[in-house]
């Protein structure tokens, strides 16, 4: 199947290419359920050695860049206790940790977790953490600007092969809050 953005080979439905993921990420699509089918969550096989964004979208497409969205891991910090929680933004811009994240979650304090925590409480790989198969009682924070995209090309749980979501999907997902402002 051709895929609907960018330059790739194929496109192969996730549900038909579970072995190609991550097991949260495999088990997410596997358990999937939505307005959105499991089958229009494709997969396309990219080479790792181009997983950076700015090389990525040479390679694979420029349009991609206002058509793929980052997920990343930021902790929140209030009275000792830390809530663990993923943001989803566009490539083109970066998450207000400070604001916007610190607001939604009642912290104190937020930022980015660390590596460690970010790849230990997923299971994915860092640089290709995805939205998809997050731990279940995380908070998913959406820029709305994501959310409004036809598609959107995200991680795989790895850093070889990416995934091409419709943009809805995201607001559909359990514990997801779309924010304005989220990407800046």
């Amino acid at each position: 199947m051709r895929a609907p953005i960018g330059d790739f080979d194929a496109a192969t439905p996730a549900p038909d290419c579970l072995d190609e993921l991550t097991a949260p990420v495999a088990d997410a699509v596997r358990h999937w359920s939505g307005a959105v089918p499991a089958d229009q969550i494709l997969y396309v096989e990219t080479d790792p050695q181009w997983a950076d964004t700015a090389v990525f979208v040479e390679h694979y497409g420029r349009e991609l860049l206002e058509q793929s969205a980052n997920c990343v891991v930021v902790a929140g910090k209030r009275g000792g206790e830390t809530t663990l929680a993923a943001c989803l933004v566009l490539s083109t811009t970066k998450v207000d940790v400070n604001g916007v994240v610190r607001r939604q979650l009642g912290s104190r304090k937020a930022s980015f977790a660390s590596m460690d925590t970010a790849i230990g409480e997923t299971g994915m790989e860092y640089g290709g953490i995805t939205p998809i198969g997050l731990p279940r009682d995380w908070p998913l924070l959406v820029d709305s600007a994501v959310a409004d995209l036809p598609w959107v090309l995200v991680g795989s749980g790895r850093r070889r092969g990416k995934l091409l979501v419709p943009g809805k999907a995201f607001a559909q997902m359990p514990g997801t809050v779309v924010l304005d402002g989220l990407g800046v």
